[in-house]
């Protein structure tokens, strides 16, 4: 009788190994699709954000060594090369006006993006704005071909922009959080954040390609380039597991008879979204918001005016000095690997952000004094420099962001991940928008004054995650249950 049971659930027991390979093997295929999918999403953002920070350095240049065109009639010697308004005594200033007009409406719309993120389709969302984004670097290229000269177009097109990268963040990390569970996820989304670093350096390169020639293509290449990517999306985005019969990497799953079901606190997690004021309620959301405006702020004040910082200490023209200026964003890459790798190991995401933010506060004051010493140097301390200053913002942005989108206190409503990634990134958008400001009012007296603001937003950044890293080293010390993300916090 035992031989002639086993004789008939031997075939259904092959049926369900083979159902269950075949599960763990479409979701594993699924998931890296997906993974390089948005990877190349946030590429093609960060690539059209890049060319104004490259052009700025020929839409300003030292006239005096630039080569003049015989039939060329000038009134002024000083400035006959430069792209007016730019032209005048005063154009740090009105850099800082089109770099703030793009993360000023960055800030404010990412807030109201995350609540739109978790009510459409993310893959509707995502397209419709990196095709808009698109239009709009391409009519700031325009503005070349066009011969226009007034600051009020550049900088209407500069918060039209800003506004519609709101779209790529929220939407990209809730995608990336619905297919991946938190095992390992530090150094998972370390790897996949690199594309912040890969997209600004290949804007870098794109850019200085056409800077010396006709900016204009400096902006009008990466605008096709993040509009073709949105179609991709429209046609190819899969936005949760369960639309192609996956596992939610957060749910238990079962096989009975050979039909995948999900177990009902995956069903309720698609019923409500949550608030604003609930999403702030989430424990560690404040301080590592709060901590990401300040580490954004020394990131992005890389990130719009380090091509012009070498161009006027090294004397690099502007295609060099926007070459130069990508070894940092490999640093990047460096540092957000190594701190998601970091943070999975200890289980502490906060102490990790901290002993790379206090670390990072040296380096920048000895890369202001002797990074220009040697190329060599300049080579080192670059890399150096983008590990430490990019590390903590990837980690928060990523792992953090998801971690605390899925917190414990939500009970299964992963809804929220897009709102709370919209205010914490939001909340470092504010940071984003006040370095480069701070840097084009303060560079007048001095490189050096600049590095002191940087040097200090390194310092309050790391105060503001005392608590949260206390708790960690008590959890490690045993005064507290140990555990992984922020169940402990």
């Amino acid at each position: 009788m035992t031989v002639n049971v086993t004789l008939v659930l031997l075939p259904f027991s092959a049926e369900i190994v083979t159902f269950v390979f075949n599960l763990i093997w479409s979701s594993c295929r699924y998931r890296g699709f997906i993974l390089v999918l948005t990877f190349l999403f946030y590429t093609a953002y960060h690539l059209s954000r890049k060319p104004i920070s490259i052009v700025k350095s020929e839409l300003h240049r030292n006239c005096s060594t630039a080569i003049r065109p015989a039939d060329l009639n000038i009134t002024n010697n000083a400035t006959w090369c430069d792209w007016q308004p730019f032209d005048q005594d005063n154009y740090q200033t009105l850099f800082g006006v089109l770099d703030n007009s793009f993360l000023v409406a960055y800030a404010i719309g990412m807030f109201f993006s995350g609540i739109f993120g978790e009510r459409v389709s993310l893959r509707y969302y995502l397209s419709f704005g990196m095709v808009m984004s698109g239009v709009f670097t391409c009519l700031f290229g325009l503005g070349f071909y066009l011969n226009i000269h007034t600051l009020w177009y550049y900088a209407s097109i500069q918060i039209l922009n800003g506004l519609m990268q709101t779209t790529g963040w929220p939407a990209v990390v809730a995608c990336v959080g619905n297919w991946f569970g938190k095992g390992k996820r530090g150094f998972i989304m370390g790897v996949w954040n690199s594309h912040t670093s890969v997209g600004n350096i290949l804007g870098s390169l794109i850019a200085g390609v056409f800077v010396s020639s006709s900016w204009g293509m400096s902006f009008i290449v990466p605008g096709l380039i993040i509009a073709s990517t949105g179609v991709l999306c429209f046609f190819f985005l899969i936005e949760r597991p369960e639309d192609v019969n996956c596992a939610p990497p957060h749910s238990n799953t079962f096989i009975n008879s050979g039909i995948y079901t999900e177990s009902q606190e995956v069903e309720e997690d698609h019923s409500k979204a949550i608030s604003f004021l609930g999403a702030l309620r989430i424990p560690g959301v404040v301080e590592f918001s709060l901590c990401l405006l300040f580490a954004k702020l020394v990131s992005y004040t890389f990130l719009y005016w380090l091509p012009l910082y070498i161009s006027n200490i090294a004397h690099f023209d502007a295609k060099q000095a926007g070459d130069m200026s990508t070894l940092f964003d490999v640093g990047g890459i460096l540092g957000g690997i190594l701190a998601g790798l970091a943070s999975d190991y200890t289980g502490g995401r906060a102490t990790t952000c901290w002993v790379m933010l206090i670390l990072a506060a040296p380096m920048l004051f000895l890369y202001n004094y002797i990074g220009q010493s040697s190329l060599g140097t300049t080579i080192g301390m670059l890399l150096l420099c983008g590990g430490l200053v990019n590390g903590p913002y990837a980690l928060i942005t990523t792992a953090v962001s998801a971690d605390l989108g899925t917190h414990e206190c939500l009970r299964g409503n992963s809804r929220a991940l897009s709102t709370v990634t919209a205010i914490i990134d939001g909340t470092g958008s504010i940071g984003a928008a006040l370095g480069p400001l701070f840097a084009g009012l303060i560079s007048h007296s001095g490189w050096n004054n600049v590095f002191y603001m940087l040097i200090s937003a390194d310092v309050l950044a790391c105060l503001l995650l005392s608590r949260l890293v206390y708790k960690e080293i008590r959890g490690w010390c045993g005064h507290i249950p140990r555990a992984r993300g922020f169940k402990e916090i």
